[in-house]
């Protein structure tokens, strides 16, 4: 049975407990236990900090983990990134207070910036030559300038909102990250089955996400430029409809392009256009 450690709480835990879900792994009292199982696949879940997820991996106490792209830069632990899980988005990002006029970068030369990335941040800073000071805060980094800690901070932002409110303003984006499944190789060929299974499903899901499934009657002769309009995973599917002349097309496409196409798809004749919600594309 697979170990896999994820965030105890917060959002990533949320979108984490949702995914299983979505897959088919039901986890049994996935908010009350400090470890939990799987009811019908070969999984434990242990519930954990987020910043504590890389080195439970690394140790071996935990098989696999899902965690911040962020949290895996900052430890540095020797670990694979097996997959990148599509969600959990936000960025680390430098901020100044709003009333500094921001001539670039070279305006953090001998500042003293706070943040919980010192890592990462040395690293950057240190790629673009500059000498700063780090200040190293575990937590409410947002209030460092006020409060005379820091000049700047170097913090987590998902929305932007809480720089906002404590008047400060984004200035370079250094880091981009999102939820990943790690592990610290070496599996054994019971366990490569199991996540092998975890991926493929993974995988399925990921590929639906932002997808529609269409299909609509239009006459047979614009089947051509329809063909062309309607991008597939392989091509449309096209059938006969009884009345002589029509056909029906199915497709699949991209909820952001979704009305476009439809636009398109009317002015070369089609009707009685459907749209539905793909629940999973298996590869």
């Amino acid at each position: 049975m697979i170990r896999i450690a994820i965030q105890s709480k917060g959002r990533l835990n949320e979108e984490t407990v949702a995914l299983l879900d979505s897959i088919g792994i039901k986890i049994d009292d996935a908010k009350r236990k400090f470890l939990s199982r799987s009811r019908n696949f070969p999984i434990e879940v242990l519930h954990m900090r987020d910043d504590d997820i890389p080195q439970l991996v690394a140790n071996g106490t935990a098989t696999l983990g899902i965690v911040g792209l962020n949290e895996v830069a900052e430890k540095a632990y020797p670990l694979d990134l097996v997959e990148k899980l599509g969600f959990g988005g936000c960025r680390i990002s430098l901020a100044i207070p709003k009333s500094v006029d921001y001539p670039g970068l070279a305006w953090f030369a001998g500042k003293k910036i706070a943040t919980s990335y010192p890592r990462i941040l040395r690293e950057f800073l240190d790629s673009r030559g500059i000498s700063a000071e780090i200040e190293v805060i575990t937590g409410s980094v947002e209030i460092a300038p006020a409060a005379g800690i820091a000049d700047a901070i170097f913090d987590i932002v998902s929305s932007g909102s809480t720089l906002v409110s404590n008047g400060l303003v984004e200035v370079e984006r250094v880091f981009e990250s999102e939820a990943v499944l790690v592990s610290a190789g070496n599996l054994s060929e019971e366990d490569r089955e199991v996540l092998d299974e975890m991926l493929f499903r993974i995988r399925s899901a990921k590929a639906s996400k932002g997808k529609k499934y269409i299909l609509m009657n239009l006459p047979s002769a614009a089947v051509p430029e329809a063909v062309k309009i309607l991008p597939s995973m392989r091509s449309p599917t096209v059938m006969p409809l009884a009345a002589p002349g029509w056909s029906s097309l199915h497709s699949v496409v991209d909820k952001d392009e979704l009305w476009d196409k439809v636009r398109q798809l009317k002015a070369i004749g089609a009707e009685g256009i459907l749209v539905l919600n793909v629940d999973k594309i298996i590869l």
